[in-house]
């Protein structure tokens, strides 16, 4: 089993039930919101509204993390996440349903996400050491990535064909899946502390040590670029994908398998990730995996055929998913542990913070210049993030490296 130790190949369990039940409701929540409404503004809302929650929590969360076990931490955000989607998966049944209350699994299920996805991330040196960390990243990244765009997004099509009920209940059961193996996962995951703070010092400590760290600050900031590219861009790809009156016309099944074709990408990329880095070097390995990646966004401003999207879209994920693997594993080399939930969440503060403010933005532009508009001003900017790699060589990482050692 890769030598990784049954304890990681448990966490990689529950990691890969819990991103099967986001890819299945961040998939399902808009093909059930055209039932209420075909306004380019709510539905790209309910984007919005998914990642809000890491503008709005995710310094507390990493913070959180730092101070709390981690594993409890992942265990409490499923089953806040499964009980609050199983409310409103009654409220629906009940002939309560509509655009509104989806508004609230978003926020919810979203919040949730912050403190579970940073502690996921933040456990991984705990359980493998430093030395593992890329192909511990690459088979994690391969389940989250196979479970949440592969095979979500299909079985989303399919369960939001049949209703709202097989739609929401299905996250229900995984989370609750999840939940019962995390059970089995032994030993405490809390950082050793000196002395005591508070959760403001913390979360100031752990904003100087991105801002001050001249690589990270550099990922952080190309990554918040491109994800508020793909916010805009896939917040409305509904409306450009989906109905006998869009540009590709295609049924939600349909549209559940060309998202699929990312998560099929990113699956052949976690697997290239190890082989990749180490035949170019990370930096080369970086540069081709993020133009790669970039095609994604900009394949959808020159054509609307689904079979040369979905093939851009495979080859996107993969680049996607080796520049990810490399990024992070440098991430968890260069973060004193003790710093690592914060550095983590600091991170996605804008990575993620971003993909809300890109929907938003993707929204509007979509209501005022067309669909169209949107993917040509993404694709220059998700393929223009890449020059941020200018400043970073091989040299530059092995003396941040070096630096990480003495901390």
């Amino acid at each position: 089993m890769s030598g990784l130790g049954g304890t990681y190949w448990r966490l990689w369990s529950a990691a890969g039930l819990s991103s099967l039940a986001d890819g299945v409701l961040k998939v399902a929540l808009p093909l059930i919101a055209v039932g209420y409404t075909r306004s380019p503004v709510l539905i790209a809302g309910l984007a919005f509204a998914f990642s809000l929650p890491w503008l709005l929590f995710a310094l507390p969360a990493g913070a959180l993390v730092d101070r709390l076990d981690r594993r409890r931490a992942m265990l409490t955000a499923n089953v806040l996440r499964g009980g609050l989607l199983a409310g409103v998966l009654l409220l629906t049944v009940l002939g309560g349903g509509s655009i509104w209350a989806l508004y609230v699994v978003a926020l919810g299920a979203g919040s949730a996400e912050t403190v579970y996805d940073t502690a996921a991330q933040s456990i991984v040196p705990q359980v493998v050491g430093r030395t593992r960390l890329a192909r511990a990243n690459g088979r994690m990244y391969a389940v989250e990535q196979t479970a949440n765009e592969f095979a979500g997004p299909p079985l989303a099509g399919l369960l939001a064909a049949a209703g709202a009920g097989a739609a929401f209940g299905t996250p229900v059961v995984l989370w609750a899946a999840a939940v019962a193996v995390l059970l089995l996962v032994r030993g405490p995951y809390r950082v050793p502390r000196d002395g005591r703070t508070t959760l403001r010092a913390d979360i100031a400590e752990g904003l100087r040590f991105l801002w001050h760290h001249k690589v990270l600050r550099t990922f952080t900031v190309m990554v918040g670029a491109f994800n508020f590219a793909t916010g805009a861009t896939f917040a409305v790809l509904v409306l450009h994908a989906v109905g006998p009156g869009s540009a590709m016309g295609l049924s939600a099944p349909a549209f559940g398998l060309l998202m699929a074709s990312v998560a099929a990408g990113s699956l052949a990329g976690s697997f290239l990730a190890e082989p990749v880095e180490r035949r170019l070097g990370r930096v080369r390995a970086l540069w081709v995996s993020w133009l790669a990646g970039g095609l994604t966004v900009g394949v959808l401003a020159v054509t609307a055929d689904p079979y040369a999207v979905g093939v851009v879209f495979f080859a996107g994920g993969a680049g996607l998913l080796v520049s990810n693997v490399v990024m992070v594993s440098l991430r968890q080399r260069l973060t004193p542990d003790r710093l690592l939930g914060r550095l983590n969440s600091s991170h996605r503060l804008v990575a993620w913070g971003t993909k809300s403010l890109g929907a938003l933005a993707g929204g509007a532009i979509a209501q005022a210049a067309g669909l169209h508009a949107v993917f040509v001003l993404m694709g220059v900017l998700a393929l223009g993030a890449v020059a941020g790699l200018s400043g970073v060589t091989e040299d530059v990482l092995a003396a941040a490296e070096r630096d990480a050692v003495t901390r």
